[in-house]
C-alpha cells in the first residue's frame, strides 16, 4: 500500500534572511556616500580598506551619528530580533553594533572567499550597474555570475546544494551567522559602480554560544 504523504526536512546549515532597505534609507545613504566621496579629510578617518580583503575603489565606515539620524541600527536590529526569534525562540536583548561600512567597487574588482567577527552581519545593494558583463563564450545552461554576492557552506553533495548565489538589486539586504562564506565575483564592460553596505554586530551571548547550553 503507497503512502504519498511526506515532508521535506531541511534544517542543515546556517540559513540567511533576505530584507529590503527602505527605499528613503537607500536615497540617504547614497547622498552621503557621493557627500563623503568628496571629502578626502573625513575618508581618510573613516577608512576600512586596511581591515578588510576587497581589492575595490573604495571602503569607509559610517559615521555613527548619520547612522542614528537614519534609524540604521533600529532597522537591523529589528531584522536581527525577529530571525533569531524565528529560529531559537529566544528574545535578543542586546545589539552591539561593532562596526558598518560602504564598499564601492568597479569593473574588474571582487572581493575573495571571507567571513566577518562578532555574531551576525550582512551585505546590501545601493548602488547596481545597469548590466554586469556576460560570458565571453556561449553557455545557455549557466548563470553568468558577475558582482553577485555568493555564499558557501559544506560540500556539494547529493541532496544538498553548498552555494546560494544573490543576484544584486538595489535595497535588497542579506544578513547571517558572522561565519558564513561569501565572496564577490568582478563584473566586466561598464564604467557603473556597484556599491554595498555591511555591517557586523554581536547580540547576547547566551544566545549566540550554543555550546554553553
Amino acid at each position: 500500500m503507497s503512502n504519498d504523504n511526506f515532508e521535506i526536512i531541511k534544517h542543515f546549515g546556517p540559513s540567511i534572511i533576505k530584507t529590503k532597505i527602505p527605499e528613503k534609507m537607500v536615497e540617504e545613504i547614497n547622498a552621503y556616500v557621493d557627500e563623503m566621496s568628496k571629502n578626502k579629510e573625513k575618508l581618510k578617518k573613516l577608512d576600512h580598506g586596511d581591515n578588510l580583503v576587497a581589492d575595490v575603489t573604495q571602503e569607509f565606515r559610517l559615521e555613527k551619528e548619520f547612522m542614528d539620524k537614519i534609524g540604521w541600527l533600529n532597522f537591523l536590529a529589528e531584522k536581527v530580533s525577529k530571525w533569531v526569534f524565528a529560529e531559537t525562540g529566544d528574545k535578543m536583548t542586546q545589539f552591539k553594533m561593532k562596526n558598518t561600512w560602504v564598499v564601492r567597487q568597479f569593473k574588474d574588482q571582487f572581493n575573495p572567499t571571507h567571513w566577518h567577527y562578532g555574531h551576525i552581519s550582512g551585505a546590501g545593494f545601493l548602488k547596481v550597474p545597469k548590466s554586469l558583463g556576460k560570458f565571453s563564450q556561449t553557455k545557455p545552461s549557466n548563470t553568468y555570475r558577475g558582482g553577485h554576492l555568493e555564499f558557501l557552506h559544506g560540500s556539494r553533495m547529493f541532496l544538498n546544494k553548498s552555494v546560494y548565489h544573490a543576484v544584486p538589486k538595489v535595497g535588497d539586504f542579506y544578513i547571517f551567522p558572522n561565519y558564513l562564506m561569501h565572496h564577490v565575483w568582478p563584473f566586466k564592460d561598464t564604467d557603473d559602480e556597484r556599491r554595498s553596505i555591511s555591517f557586523n554586530a554581536e547580540i547576547d551571548e547566551k544566545i549566540y554560544n550554543v555550546y554553553s547550553r
